[in-house]
């Protein structure tokens, strides 16, 4: 990952947003250390994506660990009139 200054990126932020289609970008200022990080948008998509399935995940494993009774499908289907 190559890391830049916030005013290295004022600077060359054309080649550093193409260079963020290779690998990320991280942008620092001093006294604030780490400020953003610049991804293209194909690893942000697939990084959002692995994130919505890790909550997922957990999500089923929350559920699967509930002890309220439980009901079939078909009453379930029953109930809602379907």
């Amino acid at each position: 990952m190559t890391s830049v200054t916030l005013s290295q990126f004022r600077a060359r932020q054309s080649d550093l947003i193409a260079q963020a289609q290779r690998e990320p970008v991280e942008i620092t200022s001093r006294g604030a250390g780490r400020r953003a990080i610049v991804v293209s948008p194909e690893f942000f998509d697939r990084a959002l994506e692995a994130l919505e399935d890790q909550a997922d995940t957990y999500a089923a494993r929350e559920a699967r660990a509930e002890t309220e009774p439980r009901i079939s499908h078909e009453e379930l289907m029953a109930e809602l009139g379907l």
